[in-house]
């Protein structure tokens, strides 16, 4: 056995921003778009911060030329003396230390904040090719520089302070700016997405009430601008939110203080057969909810059940509706602003402080109670649709049984599910993969062509059904969709009520269609469908959309063939030009031009093939897009998809 030498040289010790560096991942959540955008998150955080305070009521935030960004606000500006801790100026701290902030101190600093763990600024700082600060604080104007720095001898100097604090002018403003440039030896992506910022900074207009903010885009020309402000703030946010969809009662809108904290929850049912909820803490979006929504859901069952007994809507022997029953339709925007919260994690996705919980469900039961007592029309609403959505799902779950029965299917077999199924071999869901594909010839390719052992083939026959429009008895069940009912048998997970993603038979779910228009709208229709009744399985990233190639070009030269295959125009110009003379093109129309051993090189490999995954990272907007292309208005629809797809076509 070779001699494995572990010795005390092997141990590592990261200090300051180096951390940092080396595991991005455990700050930022990703080194992709997603964490990208993050840090832009991470330093409007600390402007919200002194809107919160309320010291701010403007932040504008711009994407320059170079492809760094800037955000701006007209809060008090950084302390700008020495910090009595670190004996440095106070700036260099926030910039260059984890754990520093004005949000550990109280009194003056931050009571609300969404800087939880005054790491966003130094994180930002360590993860950027550089960094400058202005501070605009009492007459004066104060500048700092901070850069990455690679020694000749392999040392790294993260976020290091290549200049003083120095004081640089005199003004009226108060206020901090701070820009920086992402590092491309850090990120895959440094490519910045207006549409991204544009929809986070519009939610948290929303969020704060009455706050401009601006989005400037200097990357084209002429520069493109936009500016948000809201004088209803949430209320607005669920207007905007069920434009397009029929309601069925006025906005109700509840705030008001419990337990030293603030809370805001607007309301409106829509005709949706599923629930949408937006939760927010201190302005952050919490996509993995929290304690501050376990709250909320209790308090609403609780007040609903026991209105609805009072009132004679469930007799005495009747079972109380579950709050998925009342929650049918239902669209909220919550919005907590608490002292010290407590986060699962640097990223802030969910919400772990337990004195919220009792806070929101204490306020909610209250409010929510007096609102029913006063507008009876709108409680017998919402319970009568709640028993109806109860009937009709015990009647799917009756009917359904049979299919999701371990026993019964084991005995018949999953190749039995539907003869559009071809199952893998091995049933290992934390490897085997799931490729819905249109049409039989693709379909039959792709049985051919896959790795037999762990992938899976679900050919579609036509395109599936848009639930945007359906209620749940039409989209699963007797009366349901036929393609819907076999994705719900095959991936195992159950639906609705009965939903556990912890059952789901796959790693991977990917999505596998013709590169034209109508194979858009089937991703569309398939993406819609896992939004709107799988979520969980687009949050914990199981699915995907295939990205066949668009062409192939090729050169025979005597007795062999060399060529590519090319995803792009730019591939293929390039391929062309390296091939030189002669070369000629393939342009691949639909998955079905593929042979079974093409289709594996370029779309199913997991070597060689190209994935796009899913992901929720803004669920305001994801709503609205869906909303938009599923919705009953054509022109919004043919807009968006002007604007955001983009085929190619091939004239004969």
């Amino acid at each position: 056995m070779k001699e494995k030498l572990y010795s005390d040289d092997d141990i590592r010790v990261l200090k300051g921003l180096t951390a940092v560096r080396v595991r991005p991942g455990m700050y930022i959540g990703s080194t992709g778009t997603r964490g990208l955008h993050h840090l832009v998150w991470e330093i409007i955080d600390n402007s919200k911060d002194e809107v919160l305070a309320g010291y701010a009521d403007q932040i504008d935030v711009t994407i320059h030329r170079d492809n760094s960004v800037s955000v701006e606000d007209n809060g008090r500006g950084i302390p700008t003396g020495i910090n009595r801790d670190e004996g440095i100026p106070t700036p260099t701290v926030v910039f260059t230390v984890l754990h520093a902030g004005g949000k550990f101190g109280g009194g003056e600093g931050y009571r609300k904040s969404g800087g939880l763990h005054g790491v966003g600024a130094s994180v930002v700082n360590a993860l950027s090719e550089w960094l400058e600060v202005e501070i605009h604080r009492e007459g004066k104007v104060y500048k700092q520089r901070f850069e990455y720095i690679e020694e000749a001898n392999g040392e790294m100097k993260v976020g290091h302070p290549v200049t003083d604090l120095v004081e640089s002018g005199s003004t009226r403003k108060t206020g901090t700016i701070v820009r920086f440039k992402p590092d491309p030896l850090v990120f895959t992506e440094t490519e910045y997405e207006y549409e991204t910022l544009q929809a986070r900074l519009k939610d948290n207009a929303y969020l704060l009430k009455g706050v401009t903010i601006n989005l400037r885009d200097e990357r084209v020309t002429p520069h493109r601008i936009d500016t948000f402000k809201f004088e209803e703030g949430i209320r607005a946010f669920i207007a905007s939110l069920n434009e397009g969809k029929s309601t069925h009662h006025e906005i109700v809108y509840f705030d008001g203080e419990r337990d030293g904290m603030e809370i805001e929850l607007a309301f409106q049912y829509n005709d949706s057969a599923t629930e949408n909820l937006l939760s927010y803490v201190n302005t952050i979006p919490t996509i993995d909810e929290g304690t501050h929504v376990l709250g909320l859901r209790s308090a609403m069952t609780k007040v609903l059940n026991d209105y609805a007994r009072k009132n004679n809507f469930l007799r005495k022997n009747d079972k109380n509706l579950s709050g998925t029953d009342y929650r049918e339709g239902f669209m909220a925007v919550l919005s907590l602003r608490i002292d010290d919260p407590q986060f699962e994690s640097q990223t802030k996705d969910k919400l772990g402080s337990e004195e919220a919980r009792s806070a929101v469900d204490g306020f909610i039961s209250d409010r929510m109670g007096f609102f029913l007592e006063e507008n009876p029309e709108t409680a017998k609403m919402i319970i009568d649709r709640a028993i109806e959505s109860r009937k009709i799902k015990e009647e799917i779950r009756k009917a359904t049984e049979a299919l999701r029965n371990p026993g019964k299917r084991k005995r018949r077999g999953r190749r039995s599910i539907s003869d559009k199924f071809t199952p893998p071999a091995k049933r290992d869901p934390s490897r085997n993969e799931l490729f819905i594909v249109e049409g039989d010839s693709a379909g039959g390719s792709a049985i051919n062509g896959r790795d037999r052992n762990f992938q899976a083939v679900l050919s579609l026959r036509g395109k599936p059904l848009n639930v945007e429009k359906r209620k749940i008895y039409e989209v699963i069940g007797p009366k349901g969709n036929e393609e819907i009912n076999t994705i719900v048998e095959v991936i195992e997970t159950g639906i609705g009520d009965d939903f556990e993603a912890d059952k789901c038979s796959f790693d991977k779910i990917i999505i596998m269609t013709d590169a034209d228009y109508d194979g858009a709208h089937i991703q569309i229709l398939l993406l819609t469908l896992f939004y709107r009744y799988f979520p969980e399985l687009v949050k914990r990233g199981k699915v995907f959309i295939a990205q066949p190639p668009l062409y192939k070009v090729y050169k025979q030269e005597k007795k062999q063939q060399r060529g590519s295959y090319c995803w792009s125009d730019e591939d293929r110009d390039e391929a062309l030009e390296k091939l030189g003379r002669g070369a000629e093109i393939q342009r691949y129309k639909g998955l079905g031009e593929m042979n079974a051993e093409q289709l594996w090189d370029t779309t199913m490999n997991p070597a060689t093939r190209r994935l796009i995954q899913v992901d929720i990272e803004d669920a305001a907007e994801a709503e609205r897009i869906v909303t938009v292309l599923m919705g009953d208005r054509v022109p919004p629809r043919r807009e968006w998809i002007q604007q955001n797809v983009k085929f190619v076509v091939e004239e004969e």
